[in-house]
């Protein structure tokens, strides 16, 4: 019960009460208003605070009560904020009294000199032409106690501008479980893996019925629980049975990695095949090549030549061995566009109207260059158009607001072509696609636009946040971690304060891990580089903590810049694994930033400072989380990458990758997302019908009215249509 009550405080910020008793008689209230305030004075210290109800609400409870509950919301938003470990510095009075990188190691090294023990040591391990100078004593390990760090730092003075984020008044827990259910069950965009965990723990609990489920993976999800409980499975397509197979084992829904299955019991070996049985038709085997080794070796976990009464499930297995000769859709579809047959691709395609859409580009400039006349490429293009259209009215609205996306930035040349995976690790390449004609992309996004606005909701009476219109629509969270402040991939925000503080926090599981934050700087046209990092401490507006080389009992590191001096409109922090377990392999690791006015003091790391706070993980060995830019008003803003380098498998620099990260970089900034301003615009365009009001905002409005539809990023993914 309490992961679920953890999952629905900081995913929902909303603390689950319902009813829980009362206080009776005078002493037991007083105690609970008294417990209530000394709480909210607790939340107020790590940048939270209770809404008027909630604070009402714990008033009414026993303090006993209150305390107890109070003792597992801090914990929740402590660790949502990243203060639930130490955060200690390498030098103990960072930012201030940060030596010079090269007084720094000769430092280091003359103590060594000075102890022959040392000598030996650093002697055995360096090679005869080099000094390993990260073997000298002392060097990447703690040489103080976070106690002294405490004792070394003034408190922190509280300002107006300090983050102070409201927890809301919730309802019984179950209902709000059930409420973060249909949610997640029901978004119409992929989710990342911790939203996916979190999906299992509450489908295993919840009893209520997603009306649609959009998303494969999340159908896998849920689709377990089904299987475990012996219902009937909601598959139609043989890889929703693939997927199963795999959620049931412990393995990747996504099926980017492969599942060791697990041994089935034969009540549930029956219900897959049964289920794989009434799907298999002859169109959909050509779905099943693409993953013909996994479809192997589910094969031998389900026995099917045991159960003759399933005979199309098992023309699956003889697909997937070869015995059966199949041809999938996107292979004929491509022999086509190869030989420049796009009326074949497009009668292929018909009946898929998501790879219709997917497809439209290549499909305009297949044949016809489609930057020739209007006169010849209307008798050429009209047919694709038309089924554009008619793909339209059946594809996902996320399929319809990426291609809408993707059209819009065909109309300029690219700086390069940007590739991300489900993982977030990404790479760049040259942008070689021949341009499309401007009334072409002006049709086909009219065609999308008039289709995404008839799907979209009646807004009623719409009120928007200015500060949520740049924020760009979540298409994919499969790359976003959840946690504090966080916003889709291509989103930009102000940044506030003089101060602008990168932290990172890791602790290894099993051997020595090395995590190195590190800042990029670039001039206006992404070129003269100049870093900070472990080999570069600091320069005339920025600093960094200090290198730590291991964290058995955890670490931090940490970068400080001085925005108002700052040389290099472009700051790009990043997290590069210098050695040992990567971001999913350590027992914890999160990267964040804040910000402070210049004249507060307090300790490197301070909660109520803290603007964005996530997990660090991914397949890449160097994380790109954000770029930091100054825009012609010298305001500065940040712009949310979520991506990561493959980097080497150990000792990788911000020297190593700058220009590969300047190229990524370039090509996000440059790029034109889709953003929250394009939905809004539509909604405008829809007739105002219906007395309810619609709210799309950063934070919920603190007094909505009855029947409102708020929208904040955590829940904007329900304005995705379906």
């Amino acid at each position: 019960m309490e992961d679920l009550e953890k999952l629905v405080i900081s995913r929902r910020l909303r603390v689950p009460i319902g009813s829980v008793p009362t206080g009776s008689g005078q002493a037991p209230q007083q105690w609970g208003q008294v417990a209530a305030r000394q709480l909210d004075v607790a939340l107020l210290s790590v940048g939270f605070t209770c809404s008027a109800p909630l604070l009402e609400r714990l008033s009414e409870l026993r303090g006993e009560t209150v305390i107890d509950l109070g003792v597992r919301i801090l914990a929740a938003v402590r660790t949502l904020v990243g203060d639930h470990v130490e955060h200690n510095a390498y030098f103990l009075d960072f930012p201030k009294n940060v030596p010079d990188t090269l007084e720094f190691w000769a430092a280091l090294l003359r103590e060594a000199m000075l102890d022959p023990a040392a000598v030996e040591r650093l002697r055995r391990s360096s090679r005869p032409s080099a000094l390993n100078l990260l073997a000298l004593p002392g060097y990447g390990r703690y040489q103080h106690t976070y106690a002294d760090l405490l004792a070394a730092h003034a408190e922190l003075i509280p300002l107006a501008g300090d983050r102070v984020t409201v927890l809301d008044l919730g309802g019984s827990l179950e209902s709000e479980t059930r409420e973060l259910y249909l949610s997640l069950a029901g978004s119409t965009v992929p989710l990342p893996a911790e939203d996916l965990t979190a999906l299992r723990i509450l489908a295993a609990s919840c009893a209520a019925e997603p009306d649609t489920i959009p998303v494969r993976e999340n159908r896998a999800v849920i689709n377990e629980a089904r299987l475990a409980g012996g219902r009937p499975l909601l598959v139609d397509t043989v890889t929703d049975v693939l997927r199963l197979a795999c959620a049931a084992s412990g393995g990747d829904v996504t099926l980017a990695a492969p599942t060791r299955f697990r041994s089935f019991r034969r009540a549930e070996r029956r219900a897959l095949l049964q289920a794989l049985d009434a799907v298999a038709s002859p169109a959909k085997l050509g779905d099943v090549p693409s993953h013909r080794e996994q479809w192997k070796r589910l094969g031998e976990r389900l026995h099917p030549h045991e159960y003759p009464q399933f005979p199309h499930a098992a023309h699956v297995f003889e697909a997937a061995r070869g015995a059966r000769r199949v041809s999938s859709l996107g292979s004929r579809v491509e022999a086509a566009l190869a030989q420049g047959r796009t009326g074949t691709a497009v009668d292929l395609l018909q009946n898929t109207p998501g790879a219709l859409l997917r497809r439209l580009d290549h499909l305009l400039r297949t044949g016809t260059a489609a930057t020739a006349p209007a006169s010849v490429l209307e008798p050429v293009l009209e047919p694709v158009l038309e089924a554009a259209e008619k793909a339209a009215a059946s594809a996902s609205g996320r399929v319809l607001l990426s291609l809408r996306e993707h059209l819009t930035n065909r109309l300029i040349p690219a700086p390069g072509r940007v590739f991300v995976n489900r993982n977030g690790r990404a790479w760049a390449t040259d942008d070689q696609r021949p341009p499309l004609a401007g009334d072409i992309v002006t049709r086909a996004a009219a065609i999308l636009d008039k289709e995404i606005i008839r799907r979209l909701p009646a807004p009623g009476r719409l009120i928007v946040d200015p500060e949520m219109l740049d924020v760009a629509l979540p298409l994919s969270a499969k790359a976003v971690t959840p946690g504090l402040g966080m916003l889709p991939r291509g989103s930009l925000t102000r940044v506030d304060g003089e101060l602008l503080r990168f932290f990172i926090y890791w602790r290894q599981a099993e051997r020595r891990t090395d995590y190195d934050l590190s800042a990029l700087m670039l001039d206006a046209a992404y070129g003269a580089p100049e870093h900070i990092s472990w080999t570069n401490y600091g320069n005339d507006f920025a600093q960094y903590s200090g290198d730590l080389t291991q964290a058995p009992d955890g670490a931090s590191e940490f970068i400080n810049i001085r925005l108002a001096q700052a040389t290099k409109p472009i700051i790009i922090p990043q997290v590069n694994i210098f050695a040992g377990e990567a971001f999913d392999e350590a027992a914890e690791a999160f990267f964040g930033y804040l910000t402070r006015d210049a004249d507060q003091q307090g300790l490197p790391f301070e909660p109520r400072t803290v603007r964005m706070k996530s997990d660090l993980r991914g397949a890449g060995r160097v994380a790109l989380p954000l770029a930091f830019l100054r825009g012609d008003d010298g305001g500065w803003r940040v712009k949310w990458l979520h991506l990561y380098l493959k980097g080497h498998p150990g000792f990788n620099q911000v020297e190593g990758n700058r220009v590969t990260t300047a190229l990524l970089v370039r090509s996000i900034v440059e790029r034109d997302h889709l953003r929250v301003r394009h939905l809004v615009d539509l909604l405008r365009a829809k007739p105002q019908t219906g007395d309810h009001t619609t709210y799309i905002g950063l934070h919920a409005p603190a007094d909505p009215p009855p029947g409102a539809r708020v929208y904040t990023p955590a829940t904007l993914h329900q304005l995705i249509p379906g």
